[in-house]
């Protein structure tokens, strides 16, 4: 075997190795221990294949998958897609959501594809939109794009100028799917005492309907001495994992728990042909931000959110 050291453990690998009968195949993921007899490699699924090294012809580190434009593309409707709105509508196909005024994702035009219009008539319509609900007017848009100065140039402005932006960040399944230092139940729909963790205070009205709304959705909890005290959402959309409402109740805080539930969100996902998973965090939160880095993920884009009032 070459190419391959301890050094390498907790890093994407491809391994090159002969099968009993003879045939060659490769075996990608996430090398998860190494010694003088064999290798354990944890795919995408969470499976863990052991190799003996003398039945390996090639091994090599390799990086995270590529992220392509188009790619950047699919995670920005993606994310819409994984935690919907109440109320959805359409201008050409620009997505206009609306959830009683809770979270700015939920009540934020998202500007994804062509809005078979010209953009001042577009903006118009997205306006009127807001106005019949008596929401002010948002639209969630990366940074940097030309589409973000095109609305400037249209008088939209930061909503929310004394906040950092958003990330939204991304990685491979296999570099999160770890076996979690913590017992995670992962159920279909959430219970009381999940929403109780998820939120400090009162539930918002519309939090059900928007995170209990996709197609595919999960809810994670960790539980210590019968009271829950981590939860977290995941949602499938394609082969992308999307992660929120992580949430660890202050007095267990600083134990790893909150990557306890990520890993299991991850580990469900993979039984589901999930392949990359995102999730979204600000700039400002400077601990979560390290915490999801030093796990493998990385930024896709960010976004802020603009008005025309």
């Amino acid at each position: 075997m070459s190419g391959l050291s301890a050094r390498d453990i907790g890093h994407r690998v491809v391994v090159r190795h002969r099968l009993p009968g003879g045939q060659l195949t490769d075996v990608l993921g996430v090398l998860q221990s190494l010694d003088a007899e064999s290798l354990v490699v944890r795919h995408a699924d969470s499976t863990p294949y052991a190799v003996r090294l003398a039945d390996i012809s090639a091994a090599k580190p390799i990086p995270p998958l590529p992220l392509r434009p188009v790619d950047v593309e699919q995670l920005f409707l993606t994310t819409a897609l994984g935690r919907p709105a109440v109320e959805t509508s359409y201008v050409g196909q620009w997505l206009l959501r609306a959830s009683e005024g809770w979270t700015g994702r939920a009540n934020s035009l998202l500007p994804a594809g062509d809005p078979g219009m010209p953009l001042a008539e577009a903006l118009k319509h997205t306006e009127a939109f807001y106005d019949e609900r008596g929401l002010p007017p948002l639209a969630l848009v990366r940074v940097g794009t030309t589409l973000d100065a095109e609305f400037r140039q249209q008088g939209w402005v930061e909503s929310r100028p004394g906040e950092s932006d958003a990330l939204v960040l991304l990685t491979s399944l296999d570099l999160v799917n770890g076996v979690p230092a913590y017992e995670v139940e992962v159920n279909d729909h959430p219970d009381a005492d999940w929403y109780g963790t998820a939120f400090e205070g009162e539930v918002p009205a519309p939090a059900p309907a928007v995170m209990e709304g996709a197609p595919k959705a999960v809810f994670a909890s960790i539980r210590e001495g019968g009271k829950v005290v981590a939860v977290g959402r995941g949602s499938m959309t394609g082969h992308w994992l999307g992660i929120d409402g992580v949430r660890v109740d202050p007095a267990y805080r600083r134990r790893g728990l909150a990557t306890a539930v990520l890993q299991g969100l991850a580990r469900w996902s993979g039984a589901q042909g999930g392949r990359r998973t995102y999730l979204e965090v600000l700039e400002s939160n400077a601990a979560a931000v390290s915490t999801y880095l030093s796990l493998g993920y990385a930024e896709a884009y960010r976004y802020r959110y603009l008005t025309s009032r």
